[in-house]
């Protein structure tokens, strides 16, 4: 299932059932899970690991070594799940050894063509990035999220689960799981009520986030006093609404408002 214009690594591993199509290159100590597919003038470079039946398209870039100046080619990792797709001119780049060593998507992901992930950021499962979306270094992505085309995120910046962000939006900030943002420079809209629903989320929880939203985000009081707020009250006791308030409090960059 090899096309004979491809060139494989001798010491790169290829499970059972995989396809590599024409003039693709994998690179030395790659690993390739069982069933995936792997079209045209793919690269991927040394230390990527590759879970089972995904589909990688022409021409994506995966393993190369991170943007970084200080990055002096040490052994660093990309490392991708299961059932990811991964479509045409994607780039993912490794890892650096001072960021962590591993750049890792988790499984059943939708990367669309030319999106960009940098070194060192963490995806979790069932995330979404349209066309041509671009990951700094360093950012976290939470599971269930959908990041819109054309769409910028700065380095160390995270997205909590479920959220939305629109398309042609600059996110330089945390965005809370849950949320929708969009703008040139992102801004919150709401809870994510479409993407909840969609997910299976009851109709109690979905309006109690969005109570807490509305004394979080919509409130005149400092931050600090609307968490507050929401923590000494009967919101709290739902999961949901408790991991929004620790997302928050957690924040090392700062939260888009």
């Amino acid at each position: 299932m090899i096309h004979p214009t491809a060139f494989v690594h001798p010491s790169a591993k290829i499970g059972q059932g995989v396809e590599i199509g024409p003039y693709s290159i994998i690179g030395p100590g790659v690993e390739i899970g069982d069933g995936t597919w792997i079209g045209s003038h793919v690269v991927i470079d040394r230390w990527t690991r590759i879970g089972e039946n995904c589909r990688i398209y022409h021409h994506a870039s995966i393993g190369t070594p991170p943007q970084h100046i200080r990055y002096r080619g040490e052994e660093t990792f990309v490392i991708i799940g299961n059932n990811c797709i991964i479509r045409e001119f994607v780039t993912i780049h490794r890892g650096t050894s001072f960021g962590g060593g591993e750049t890792r998507l988790g499984d059943n992901n939708f990367i669309m063509a030319y999106a960009h992930i940098a070194h060192d950021c963490r995806l979790g499962n069932y995330v979404v990035m349209a066309n041509a979306a671009q990951l700094a270094g360093h950012v976290t992505v939470e599971d269930h999220a959908v990041i819109g085309g054309v769409a910028a995120v700065h380095q160390f910046v995270r997205i909590g689960r479920y959220a939305f962000i629109g398309g042609a939006t600059a996110v330089p900030k945390d965005i809370p799981p849950y949320v929708t943002a969009s703008g040139v420079r992102a801004k919150l809209y709401g809870i994510n009520v479409t993407n909840l629903r969609r997910n299976g989320f009851p109709e109690e929880v979905i309006t109690a986030l969005k109570r807490a939203y509305r004394i979080i985000f919509r409130s005149p009081r400092p931050l600090r006093e609307s968490i507050e707020e929401v923590k000494a009250g009967p919101l709290y006791r739902y999961p949901e609404v408790r991991y929004l308030v620790e997302f928050l409090e957690d924040s090392k960059r700062g939260i888009t408002r």
